[in-house]
């Protein structure tokens, strides 16, 4: 079942590039993420009392909270350069510079998570890291 919502999150990324390139146009990228932003806060809370999850809230622990505001922090400033990085570049150079971040996040994770190293992930960071330059230069 995660493949399958690995699969649509990537369909959606895709669609969020696109979106965001047309809808960028002729207005400040710092405006067009808050207000991406404003939406992605009401269609998340929208679910998480939807789905009766509201009352859990009393439950996170601070290290749990510490880290989802520090994910939160990183994501803005993550939307913040991606719709400035789209403004300015083609869409089918600055997508490919983005999802290198599945590069970096591997690699975090086998430093900072001590994942396993395994040879598939190695290739496949090195192939992924051939392909983002391959499709920028």
């Amino acid at each position: 079942m995660w493949i399958l919502f690995a699969l649509l999150s990537a369909f959606f990324a895709a669609l969020t590039s696109i979106f965001a390139k047309i809808g960028i146009q002729n207005i400040n990228s710092n405006l067009a993420t808050a207000i991406r932003t404003i939406v992605v806060l009401v269609m998340s809370w929208l679910i998480v009392f939807i789905s009766g999850k509201h009352n859990e809230v009393i439950n996170i622990g601070q290290k749990n909270l510490l880290f989802l505001i520090l994910s939160g922090i990183a994501t803005g400033l993550s939307w913040l350069c991606y719709y400035r990085a789209l403004q300015l570049g083609e869409a089918s150079k600055v997508i490919p510079i983005d999802k290198f971040s599945l590069v970096i996040g591997m690699i975090m994770a086998f430093v900072i998570l001590k994942e396993a190293i395994t040879v598939k992930t190695i290739i496949g960071g090195v192939l992924i890291t051939i392909g983002t330059f391959v499709l920028i230069f």
